[in-house]
């Protein structure tokens, strides 16, 4: 898209055409977290004082082309970003989307907030110790907000994805590799006539767990990473975060490793998100361990095609998907 130069003498030039006040980056540093997205965080000197800001820009500024089609365009991800926060999601502020004019790439610019993201800082530091108990319930109440953003203004811009849709599309995905996983073929049989008809639908993350999730002592501070965006089952979020892959080795705190899912549910309802049947949540845990197992045997096909040990070890992790449908479908075990 550009040289590294020209990068950074572009976005100078674009901040300062977009934001009142603005005189110069002060300093900047690609950041290595983001598996799909480049992030930058950068200190901007605004009116005479110095401003933390996060650029989120696709991969050398082109348009990024995804495998599964799920991911929402940065654009688009802002904007749904910015009517969430107008519904009270905390979420970071949007303070500019790039434009062709600023040569710098498909990107935005938001507020850069302090807090961690890393799990195991944040299950396990001493730091985190005492809002870890509140974690469950602040998730219940940030889920709630956002399933009650209006999404008709989002209609247009955003995939409907139920979990029917969902369903047939992790089926094909897995029978695309003619690699049969017996426990697999039981999870998707248990699931069809639990996930045969939509329910309600509502604007959904559709990525909320660690990693998107930006956590200091003082609690939730922000969702981050709207890219998976779309409308759809708002238990498809409750099940995701509580999906074992997430817990990080604290398998019997349900949600995150951190809290219990009655604290979530009631942190839910409590916030307006509606009743929350444990049976219904128990359907989207166990989709969202299948979903899991089925993106790893991915990993495991782009390992045979480029040899990354990265997607290797992610790959073989397709078996710890399958203890977990065991525990949840046959003995029960959230």
């Amino acid at each position: 898209m550009t040289t590294t130069v020209d990068f950074f003498a572009d976005l100078d030039r674009a901040l300062a055409m977009a934001l009142p006040g603005f005189e110069r980056v002060e300093s900047i540093t690609r950041l290595s977290g983001g598996a799909s997205q480049e992030t930058w965080a950068f200190d901007a000197l605004i009116d005479g004082r110095s401003e933390p800001l996060i650029l989120r820009r696709s991969p050398g500024g082109g348009a990024r082309v995804t495998e599964s089609g799920n991911s929402v365009a940065l654009e688009t991800e802002a904007v749904v970003i910015e009517a969430a926060r107008a519904s009270g999601v905390a979420a970071p502020r949007v303070r500019y989307v790039l434009k062709p004019a600023d040569h710098v790439g498909h990107g935005y610019v938001m507020d850069r907030l302090s807090g961690e993201t890393i799990a195991r800082k944040i299950l396990r530091d001493v730091e985190f110790d005492a809002v870890r108990p509140d974690l469950a319930r602040q998730c219940g109440t940030i889920l709630a907000k956002i399933h009650q953003v209006d999404a008709a203004p989002l209609a247009h811009l955003l995939p409907v994805i139920d979990g029917p849709t969902q369903l047939r599309r992790y089926r094909d995905l897995y029978d695309s590799y003619n690699y049969p996983h017996p426990v697999f073929e039981f999870a998707f049989k248990w699931l069809e006539p639990r996930m045969a008809k939509p329910r309600r639908q509502t604007l959904v993350h559709g990525d909320f767990r660690h990693g998107n999730l930006l956590i200091s002592p003082r609690g939730v501070e922000a969702a981050l990473d709207w890219e998976l965006t779309h409308i759809g089952d708002p238990l498809e979020d409750i099940g995701w975060i509580c999906t074992n892959s997430w817990r990080f080795g604290v398998a019997d705190k349900v949600v995150g490793g951190f809290g219990d899912l009655r604290d979530l549910i009631a942190g839910y309802e409590e916030a307006g998100g509606g009743k929350v049947d444990i049976d219904d949540a128990r359907t989207w845990i166990v989709y969202g361990s299948l979903k899991w197992g089925v993106m790893c045997m991915s990993m495991y096909q782009g390992f045979r095609a480029d040899g990354s040990v990265e997607r290797a070890a992610i790959g073989r992790r397709s078996s710890e998907t399958e203890i977990d449908l065991i525990n949840l479908i046959i003995h029960g075990k959230m």
